[in-house]
């Protein structure tokens, strides 16, 4: 079975937030992506709300076709956001308030942070919706995520895609294969993304082990010439 495609819409709404009107919609735009092919939505709500809100997330949950899956930091405020909305799945990441994008997984070795999911999950797995960690690509974070009792794992590809010579691409590539391949053994649901483009896709959907990839920047990006449907659509033939 060929990977799935969740498109973060996320910069869609970053685009309207620039200018502080009520375009474009993220809204439209994700059922654009489903129709094109998107087997998920996936999006982030942070706490200083720079792009996606909340009035966002009420309307996708109620219109999204496949599964939405939203990001969000393990603080209360976002629980309690995920407790009204309800969507299919809750991604867990880190979150600092300075940092331009997501910078790392979420170290489930540190005591605090490992503290503050385990007191998390209950409440959101009797929401009912599936929960996922965003993890760098190391054992012990795969360990950390069956113990805490997630039932995915995305594992962050941010130093694959950096990786500034193909022999660090390489070393970066085995990591990712050495864990999706564990996490999958254990019965994980496997996810990986950030920072992943049409040019450096290839490698990671020949390993196959990885069931779903996450993608925003590159696919908003390339929809700027071409149109969000066929950003999606050469997508999608890439995971095919």
């Amino acid at each position: 079975m060929p990977a799935e495609l969740g498109v973060n819409i996320d910069h869609v709404a970053t685009v309207r937030q620039a200018r502080g009107v009520a375009y474009p919609d993220p809204v439209p735009a994700a059922a654009i992506a489903e129709m094109a092919g998107a087997d998920q939505i996936t999006t982030h709500i942070r706490l200083d709300r720079r792009h996606i809100q909340e009035r966002d997330l009420a309307l996708l949950v109620r219109t999204v076709q496949t599964r939405l899956n939203v990001e969000m930091a393990v603080e209360q405020e976002m629980l309690d956001i995920a407790a009204r909305i309800r969507p299919h799945q809750i991604t867990l990441v880190p979150e600092r308030p300075e940092e331009v994008t997501t910078e790392g997984g979420l170290d489930l070795s540190r005591p605090a942070i490992r503290a503050s999911v385990d007191e998390a999950m209950p409440t959101l797995r009797a929401l009912g919706c599936t929960v996922a960690i965003f993890a760098d690509p190391d054992l012990s974070q795969v360990e950390g995520t069956l113990e805490c009792g997630a039932g995915a794992i995305e594992l962050n590809t941010a130093a694959y895609a950096e990786a500034e010579s193909p022999e660090r691409r390489k070393i970066e590539l085995e990591r990712i294969r050495i864990c999706a391949e564990a996490a999958r053994a254990e019965g994980l649901y496997v996810a990986a993304g950030h920072g992943l483009h049409y040019h450096n896709i290839t490698e990671l959907v020949e390993l196959d082990l990885i069931e779903e990839f996450n993608i925003g920047h590159a696919l908003i990006a390339r929809a700027i010439f071409t149109g969000l449907d066929a950003a999606v659509r050469d997508m999608k033939a890439l995971l095919a």
